[in-house]
C-alpha cells in the first residue's frame, strides 16, 4: 500500500474540481484493504472509497482518508459448458476489462465499452448503455464492511439493482467496500441491438457477428456524443433520465409532440433528460468556466477546473428550469461531496 499526505484530488476525479484530502492510501490487495480498515477503525477516522473518480464531484476538501482502489487481476471459473464466471478486481479499468472479455470471445459487455471508471464502481450505479445494464451480466459482488470488517459475497438479487441504482448507493450500502466483481458470461449470448443508431451502424457494417465489432461501433457513437474527460473535464451523464406515468407522458407529449421518450415494461415512460435540458436552452451554455457540452446536453463540463460548488450550482439551475417548464424533476447521477 502507499500513503500520501494532503493529497490532491483534482486530477483523481474526472470533473477536475480543486479539492484535497488529509490522507490518501492506494491499496493493491485484499490484505491491504484489511490493514487499512483495521487502522481506520482503531482511529475512528472517516473514509471514502475512490475508483476512477468518474461518478463523483468534490465540492470541498475532505477530512479523514480516501482509499484509492488499485487492486488488479482477472480470473475465470470455467464451467466447461454454458456460462463462465469471470472475476475482476475492483481496481481494474472498466473499458480495458470489457476488451479483456472480448479478446477471449465472451459476449455480453460490448454495449458497455468506453464507459469511464473502474470495475468496482460499476455495480454501485448499475452502469448501462445502449440497451444493456450491468445487472444483466452480473453474477455477484465481493465486499468488506468498512466498520465491522465483515467480508461477504452479494448475490445478484442482494445487490437490489435499479435504474442507475443499487444497494451500494444506499446509506447502508456505502459502508461496504467492493473489492471484486464477478460476471456470468458466455460466447453465445445474443447481441443486443435495440438502440436504433447502434443497429443502423451495425447493419451498414454488414451485420458482423462478432461482439468486438459492436464494441467498436459503441465506441464511435460515444466518442461523437461525449467528451473525453482527459480533454474536457466531465462526469458523463450528469442527470438520470426521469420516469413518468403514461398519463403524465401523454399530457406532456400533447404539448410537446417532439419530446423524446422510451416505453418501459410497466407502462411508464422514460423521458430523455438531454432533450428536456436542451429544450430549456441549456445546450452549449458556458459561464465562468462551467457549462453544458455542446454535443450532448446531458453532460456538464468544467473546462475551467472550477470548484465543485459551481458545478453543483449550475446543476441546480438546470433542475429548476426543467421543473418550471415541464413539471419534471431531474435527479443528479454522480455523488456530490
Amino acid at each position: 500500500m502507499r500513503w500520501e499526505l494532503n493529497a490532491d484530488l483534482a486530477m483523481r476525479h474526472t470533473m477536475g474540481c480543486p479539492a484535497r484530502v488529509a490522507r490518501m492510501v492506494s491499496v493493491t490487495s485484499i490484505n491491504d484493504i484489511r490493514c487499512v480498515l483495521s487502522e481506520l477503525k482503531s482511529a475512528s477516522s472517516p473514509a471514502f472509497v475512490l475508483g476512477g473518480g468518474s461518478n463523483v464531484v468534490f465540492t470541498r476538501d475532505l477530512a479523514g482518508v480516501v482509499i484509492k482502489m488499485e487492486n488488479r487481476g482477472v480470473s475465470v471459473d470455467a464451467s466447461g459448458s454454458g456460462d463462465d464466471i469471470v472475476r475482476a478486481a475492483a481496481g481494474e479499468n472498466w473499458h480495458e476489462f470489457v476488451w479483456w472479455t472480448l479478446a477471449r470471445s465472451y459476449v455480453g459487455l460490448e454495449n458497455l465499452a468506453l464507459i469511464p471508471g473502474t470495475v468496482g464502481a460499476a455495480p454501485i450505479q448499475n452502469i448501462g448503455a445502449y440497451g444493456v445494464e450491468l445487472k444483466d451480466r452480473l453474477h455477484s459482488v465481493r465486499a468488506v464492511h468498512m466498520d465491522t470488517l465483515e467480508e461477504r459475497e452479494f448475490s445478484l438479487s442482494e445487490c437490489c439493482f435499479g435504474y442507475r441504482d443499487s444497494f451500494f448507493k444506499s446509506e447502508q450500502g456505502r459502508r461496504w467496500l467492493i473489492w471484486e466483481v464477478a460476471f456470468r458470461l458466455s460466447s453465445d449470448t445474443p447481441l443486443v441491438l435495440e438502440y436504433a443508431e447502434l443497429r443502423r451502424r451495425w447493419e451498414l457494417a454488414g451485420a458482423p457477428a462478432e461482439a468486438s465489432a459492436v464494441a467498436k461501433i459503441v465506441e464511435a457513437i460515444r466518442a461523437e456524443k461525449l467528451p473525453d474527460p482527459a480533454q474536457v473535464p466531465n462526469s458523463g451523464s450528469f442527470f438520470k433520465n426521469p420516469v413518468v406515468s403514461e398519463a403524465r407522458f401523454l399530457a406532456l407529449s400533447e404539448k410537446y409532440p417532439e419530446m423524446v421518450s422510451f416505453p418501459l415494461p410497466d407502462g411508464s415512460r422514460k423521458l430523455a433528460a438531454g432533450w428536456l435540458i436542451q429544450a430549456c436552452g441549456w445546450k452549449g451554455f458556458l459561464e465562468s468556466g462551467v457549462g453544458v457540452y455542446p454535443k450532448q446536453a446531458l453532460v456538464l463540463i468544467n473546462p475551467g477546473h472550477k470548484p465543485g460548488s459551481e458545478v453543483k450550482l449550475l446543476a441546480s439551475r438546470i433542475q429548476a428550469s426543467v421543473e418550471e417548464r415541464f413539471g419534471v424533476s431531474l435527479e443528479v447521477e454522480p455523488l456530490i461531496l
